[in-house]
């Protein structure tokens, strides 16, 4: 298998053309644009739908309608956009309807900038919009996984019928490295559930609104345990150095990689450190966490946000261990330099804890 330089955003596009995707409604925006020049490029070579909406709200109803013709659809944005599609993302969820949208974070909040940041966990790992339901999130840290983890994407938006979101902050789309990529998937049949063929002869009925109390609390049950579903069978995350770890680093998309290499020089220096990344932000690998704190004494959290994953850390952990944290907002990078200091500190504390425990 050939392997090709090719930027992060652009590997989105190959790889969901591959998985099958045949339709993209888009808008550009910094830094998610090359997604849709990209889209433009490809979609019509395999006989799929490109077009641009005229903003981030038509794009989202267009790939419900799309969706629910039973068509693989995709969309990218950033922060603003992706704020703008809340609504369009609740009602697909609501009519079980898959789609995957690519969110390449930017800084914010309002126009923020248009560097890297993490700061928009919250809003689509919790949900974003209103009601009650969630989308699947995954967050690669590399341009190869751009490629695997969309195409996972399109998988788990079909078995789930559900909207799965591929967060990638800045960096990781902006960036170029070799990758591999899968061979194309048969087209899929089209889904029982989709509206398809004539007014006369259509059956299916898509939609996400139920008059009646009783039959909507019985659909939002239906949601709830395809959530409990995943998170049974679709958590993921990648451990380093884990085994012996006292001190286990956490971080997601960019940071992960500059944790691995905090990781690999701690360890140089005989700093018992370890890496735990979160694949899949939602469902969060809690057990993964659970299991690891038995020997663990202390969590570092990294984010480029304020804090958002650290609360799904601390949850996952209940108290069980401590949890430190360090941030960097604003579109600014933690360095390697940053991270390892802060490291050490931690160990020194934790050293000196367990003095005062044993003096005592």
């Amino acid at each position: 298998m050939s392997r090709h330089l090719i930027k992060g955003n652009e590997a989105i596009v190959k790889a969901a053309v591959l998985a099958g995707c045949r339709g993209f409604y888009g808008y550009p925006i910094t830094p998610a644009s090359e997604i849709t020049e990209a889209a433009a490029k490809y979609m019509p070579q395999v006989g799929g739908v490109f077009l641009q909406a005229e903003s981030e709200v038509a794009a989202i109803n267009m790939l419900y309608g799309a969706s629910a013709a039973g068509v693989r659809v995709m969309t990218a944005s950033s922060g603003p956009g992706i704020s703008l599609m809340q609504e369009g993302i609740s009602y697909m969820a609501g009519a079980e309807l898959p789609c995957v949208v690519a969110d390449i974070t930017r800084a914010g909040p309002g126009l923020g900038n248009i560097t890297s940041e993490q700061s928009d966990y919250h809003q689509v790992v919790k949900g974003g919009g209103h009601g009650n339901y969630r989308t699947l999130v995954l967050a690669p840290h590399s341009v190869q996984e751009m490629v695997d983890l969309t195409v996972l994407a399109f998988d788990l938006a079909d078995r789930y019928r559900n909207p799965v979101v591929l967060m990638a902050d800045g960096f990781i789309g902006q960036m170029m490295e070799p990758v591999e990529f899968p061979q194309a998937v048969t087209e899929p049949a089209l889904p029982r559930w989709a509206v398809a063929g004539t007014e006369a002869t259509r059956t299916n009925l898509i939609s996400s609104i139920f008059l009646d109390n009783d039959k909507l609390e019985a659909h939002i049950r239906h949601l709830e345990a395809k959530y409990e579903m995943a998170r049974r069978h679709e958590t993921r995350a990648e451990e380093l150095y884990t085994e012996d770890a006292e001190v286990v680093l956490v971080g997601y998309g960019i940071v992960a990689r500059i944790l691995k290499a905090v990781a690999a020089e701690a360890r140089a220096d005989g700093l018992r450190v370890g890496v735990l990344r979160p694949i899949t932000l939602f469902p969060f690998p809690t057990a993964d966490f659970v299991r690891i704190a038995t020997r663990a004494k202390v969590f570092v959290v990294v984010e480029m946000s304020n804090g958002q994953m650290l609360e799904d850390v601390r949850l996952a952990l209940n108290g069980t261990r401590p949890v430190e944290f360090l941030s960097r907002v604003g579109g600014n990078v933690p360095s390697h330099h940053e991270v390892l200091a802060f490291v050490q500190k931690q160990v020194q504390l934790s050293a000196q804890s367990e003095e005062v425990v044993h003096v005592g």
